[in-house]
């Protein structure tokens, strides 16, 4: 039972974080600092990153409609708005896709740690503050995700790839960079959305297959009974805070800007550091 109420609030953790520009794989790295699942470290591993499915499954949900092509009730040009909108996901995602899988083990080794999250929640935070700044007075040149052409598109996925260092945030990273380009914010949040599921059901694949083999080749233990409810449970209140997370974030972005994360950020950075640098 406590294992179930620690992947609940691991579940809560990934729910709110996984939208909001502030790092849900940072968090989860700096909850487990403080609430240790009694899982085996390649069970682990594994778990921070397949968790996030329940997170997309909530995006896939409430944009259902907009992302299928195949809806009756859309037009032949909507359909077809539909599926060139996919092809640019498709296009903007081969970035990161390329770089994770080069590097996913040496960045398991090195990144994932407090150092690495403390720094880059104060680095991003300063960067949403001066983007947001220098933006104050900018009129954004795409107001909807389908008026994102292929370039745009592209280079939003070289800006994910920047989310690959714990801290950074996947939606942070993606946002700050729409709004660079001048997509708006409640279109860069959206295609941002749309970005991470073939992201993450490329990155939990991967370390799904990765947790696999190593079970097969005797160097991680199959998971028990505790570790699979562990697992369950976590993804469903991922995907159940998900669904109110994106709700709210989308009505916050379209009368706000992204200041106040940039603000948490910094402050959440500089108490993580502080703290681990008094105990070491």
């Amino acid at each position: 039972m406590l294992e179930i109420l620690k992947a609940i609030l691991f579940g809560i953790v990934e729910g709110i974080t996984e939208w909001l520009p502030i790092s849900s794989t940072g968090h989860l790295i700096l909850l487990n600092q403080f609430v240790k699942l009694d899982v085996t470290p390649a069970f682990y591993e594994m778990f921070q990153v397949v968790i996030q499915l329940g997170a997309i499954l909530a995006v896939i949900v409430l944009f259902f409609k907009k992302l299928n092509p195949f809806a009756p009730s859309k037009t032949k040009n909507e359909k077809k708005q539909t599926w060139s909108l996919w092809a640019k996901v498709a296009v903007a995602v081969v970035p990161s896709a390329v770089v994770g899988f080069l590097l996913d083990d040496w960045m398991d080794a090195h990144l994932y740690n407090y150092v690495v999250v403390a720094v880059m929640l104060v680095v991003y935070g300063v960067a949403f503050l001066f983007v947001e700044k220098w933006n104050a007075e900018r009129q954004f040149r795409i107001q909807s995700v389908y008026e994102i052409d292929y370039k745009t598109a592209l280079l939003l996925g070289a800006f994910q790839c920047l989310s690959l260092i714990p801290g950074t945030s996947r939606s942070g990273a993606t946002i700050l960079g729409a709004i660079i380009l001048g997509v708006s914010r409640s279109s860069g949040a959206e295609f941002s959305f749309f970005m991470a599921i073939p992201t993450m059901l490329g990155a939990s694949g991967l370390k799904l297959l990765k947790y696999g083999k190593d079970i097969l080749d005797g160097a991680a233990d199959a998971p028990n009974q505790t570790e699979i409810s562990v697992l369950l449970v976590g993804s469903v209140v991922a995907f159940v805070v998900s669904l109110l997370v994106i709700k709210g974030l989308m009505e916050y972005v379209r009368k706000h800007n992204f200041s106040v994360f940039g603000i948490y950020r910094i402050v959440l950075g500089v108490v993580v550091l502080g703290y681990f640098l008094l105990l070491h």
